[in-house]
């Protein structure tokens, strides 16, 4: 009697292990997945080549605080994927590289104001040179 008790035991421990193994196997693959987030390579080869053109342009004449801005923005976004922190890597990635387009358009704004200025007064200089040599002044 004792030997049939077990028997409908075992029966419902076997259906238990089956009915939840695919489903403790599923949940294994999805928390691992889910554990090891890749790093956001594209956003931080972004920013990286943002960088590396505005130095080219010599931003830093122009626009050093928002240069420099881009640069720490990278390398937080590099220390964050270390820490396998990829959600804060991508933001800092992306915001190192808007700092550096920012900063690569200030300097053209900028270089574009100097360009003004000395048109301006070259042509302040030729009013005057016109002027004297008609007698008006």
């Amino acid at each position: 009697m004792a030997h049939t008790l077990h028997l409908p035991q075992a029966k419902s421990h076997r259906l238990l292990s089956w009915g939840l193994a695919p489903a403790f196997t599923a949940l294994l693959l999805l928390s691992g997945c889910a554990s090891t987030p890749k790093p956001p390579t594209s956003a931080l080869q972004a920013a990286e080549q943002a960088i590396a053109s505005a130095e080219r342009a010599s931003v830093a004449d122009y626009a050093a605080v928002e240069l420099s801005t881009a640069r720490d923005k990278l390398s937080a976004a590099h220390s964050a994927v270390q820490e396998q922190k990829m959600i804060l890597a991508q933001r800092l990635a992306q915001q190192a590289r808007s700092d550096a387009e920012l900063a690569s358009a200030l300097a053209e704004v900028a270089k574009a104001r100097v360009v003004n200025e000395q048109m301006q007064k070259g042509t302040d200089t030729l009013k005057m040179e016109m002027k004297r040599k008609t007698g008006d002044q």
